[in-house]
């Protein structure tokens, strides 16, 4: 065999076998419990990851309060929580409870005139009327387990975050 061709065979196969040994690609989630998002909305909140799986229980028909997770290399890195009520609750109530389910660290309302839609170091709170057969009004709880508490660099992107998601998640409720 001559010598070039020698070396385009190994070149050939080399290249093979890094195209075989490469990690998959990397990225984040376009559609997140049900809810269509702008990947460049949820990449400062998620890192890109190879395998992304969901633990979802919501039921949008039944209006029953249930959890979403998001996992990423089976580690869980997003909690919502889609929860239907007859009245409307208070939001700085349900983020400084001392439960897991809705808390969030330094909350602080969004609009201050406005009680709908709260942030914090490590998630949001939001609300709506949305009558169904199971409640008036519709409240959405984000968690983020991997912000530490303490870290104030990602409050501007978890408020647009759900500025963007909540309205688009209200519209596949059917609420009347």
């Amino acid at each position: 065999m001559n010598r070039r061709l020698y070396e385009a065979l190994s070149l050939a196969a080399l290249a093979a076998m890094g195209a075989s040994c490469s990690p998959a690609s990397e990225y984040v989630p376009e559609k997140i419990c049900g809810t269509y998002v702008d990947p460049s909305l949820t990449r400062p909140l998620l890192a890109p990851s190879s395998k992304w799986d969901e633990f979802d229980r919501v039921s949008r028909s039944e209006g029953i309060t249930a959890p979403c997770l998001v996992l990423s290399q089976s580690h869980v890195v997003m909690r919502l929580r889609f929860s239907w009520d007859g009245h409307a609750a208070d939001l700085m109530h349900l983020a400084s409870d001392t439960g897991d389910v809705s808390r969030v660290s330094s909350p602080r309302y969004v609009t201050a005139n406005s009680p709908t839609m709260l942030s914090g170091t490590d998630g949001a709170i939001s609300q709506a009327p949305c009558k169904t057969k199971t409640g008036n009004y519709f409240t959405l709880t984000l968690q983020l387990p991997q912000i530490k508490l303490t870290d104030q660099s990602h409050r501007k992107d978890i408020e647009k975050f759900m500025r963007a998601y909540f309205p688009a998640t209200v519209g596949t409720l059917g609420c009347r």
